[in-house]
């Protein structure tokens, strides 16, 4: 009934706006613009998109990409028909876009983290999927949806950096099943490997050394942390990109290494957390703070300097026993 009514709300609407979550990864830009190639294709309806933050240049490859706006550049007093949010595991993650969201007749909610309750009109979650394109890509079969070759570069490239280039525990039959058929439809995934993981500037690259080279271990070095003040980004010629991607995993792949994080500082009072582990429940350290994510994968905003969010973090890890 849900997918049922996915399809009535876009065929019904004459406005549709897609919402990305704010620090956008792979699999929410993957996700909507894989999605307005879809309503293009199937409906011939243009949707509008919304970027709520900085677009990484990593992503700039995106069939349609270009035909996002940033937050700024919209009205915050228009009333949509219908928007969706894709990958927005709360709706506080979609940041000023949440005036538009509220104002909207119809909301959809898509997206893949267990952690998300439901906070849209409709709401497709599937905590099973690796990613929410993956959840796209089932959406498409299940509608008998045309999947052209732009949809599939873009769904491809979600499924891929959210499993981490299909390394990640949340891979399955399914996922490869999925990403099989993209690829059926012509992605390319050297191609596409190479755009998101060997693209990085030279200063991102130093700028990761330098963290590694000055993170911290505790617990017999079950525990491995680096904390990014904004004097480290400035340091490194910082532009806006998100230079600590990929960063959590790399302190994770040490192999003493139970839970890894960073700790990101936002301003004086406050520190953005990104937590990663190989079997610790660590989305319940993180919610602790407001935020959440996966068991293996989470983060959180903590009204915080860097120094005292490690403290806060550190003693949550210990409350629930987890190393």
């Amino acid at each position: 009934m849900t997918i049922e009514q996915l399809d009535i709300s876009i065929k019904s609407s004459k406005n549709i706006l897609l919402v990305s979550h704010i620090n956008p990864d792979g699999d929410t830009l993957g996700s909507m613009c894989g999605l307005y190639s879809l309503i293009l294709d199937n409906y011939k309806k243009k949707c509008d998109m919304v970027i709520v933050s900085k677009l990484p240049d990593t992503y700039k490859f995106l069939p349609y990409i270009d035909n996002a706006k940033h937050i700024e550049d919209y009205d915050l007093s228009r009333e949509y028909d219908l928007i969706i949010n894709l990958d927005v595991a709360a709706i506080d993650r979609c940041a000023d876009a949440q005036i538009l969201f509220n104002k909207a007749k119809k909301t959809i909610n898509i997206d893949h983290h267990e952690t998300n309750i439901g906070y849209a009109d409709i709401n497709i979650i599937n905590p099973k999927a690796s990613a929410t394109a993956e959840v796209l890509v089932e959406l498409a079969l299940q509608l008998n949806w045309n999947l052209s070759l732009n949809s599939a570069i873009c769904l491809y490239t979600g499924i891929l950096t959210d499993t981490g280039s299909f390394k990640f525990s949340n891979t399955t039959s399914v996922t490869l099943e999925y990403a099989a058929k993209l690829l059926d439809i012509g992605v390319k995934p050297a191609e596409i490997y190479q755009k998101c993981y060997e693209s990085n500037s030279k200063d991102m690259v130093l700028f990761q050394s330098y963290c590694i080279n000055k993170a911290k271990f505790c617990n017999d070095d079950k525990i491995a942390y680096t904390i990014v003040y904004k004097k480290d980004l400035e340091k490194f010629n910082y532009n806006g990109q998100d230079f600590t991607d990929g960063l959590t995993e790399k302190l994770r792949a040490i192999i003493t290494t139970e839970i890894a994080f960073i700790v990101k500082e936002l301003n004086s009072s406050t520190s953005k957390i990104s937590m990663r582990s190989k079997s610790k429940d660590i989305a319940q350290v993180c919610s602790v703070f407001g935020g959440g994510g996966h068991k293996l994968a989470a983060g959180a905003v903590i009204k915080a300097s860097p120094d005292e969010a490690v403290k806060l973090v550190l003693k949550e890890i210990e409350n629930k026993n987890l190393c």
